[in-house]
């Protein structure tokens, strides 16, 4: 989920925002390569920044496995790739 803790956690809200991150590797310029020890999956994966979905909280199963949160500098590369995806150069912002 890339969306705010605050709204992941708030009882009212019933969407969480989130990028998907897939182990078929493109390369895309608005794909982000992540590390197995980042995502806790067993390979290299790409979050895939042009796919942002906002996705109903009902409808995602509990993890399988503890939750692992991104650092701020790979959070911060994501978002640059959301707006390179808008079709906007994130220098221009």
């Amino acid at each position: 989920m890339v969306s705010l803790d605050a709204r992941n956690q708030h009882p009212r809200a019933s969407t969480v925002l989130v990028v998907p991150l897939s182990t078929t590797l493109s390369g895309f310029d608005t794909h982000v390569r992540l590390e197995p020890g980042e995502t806790g999956l067993g390979e290299v994966s790409e979050a895939q920044a042009e796919n942002i979905s906002t996705v109903r909280k009902e409808s995602l199963s509990p993890p399988r496995s503890r939750l692992r949160a991104l650092s701020a500098s790979r959070l911060g590369q994501i978002a640059r790739c959301v707006v390179l995806a808008m079709g906007i150069v994130p220098g221009d912002i």
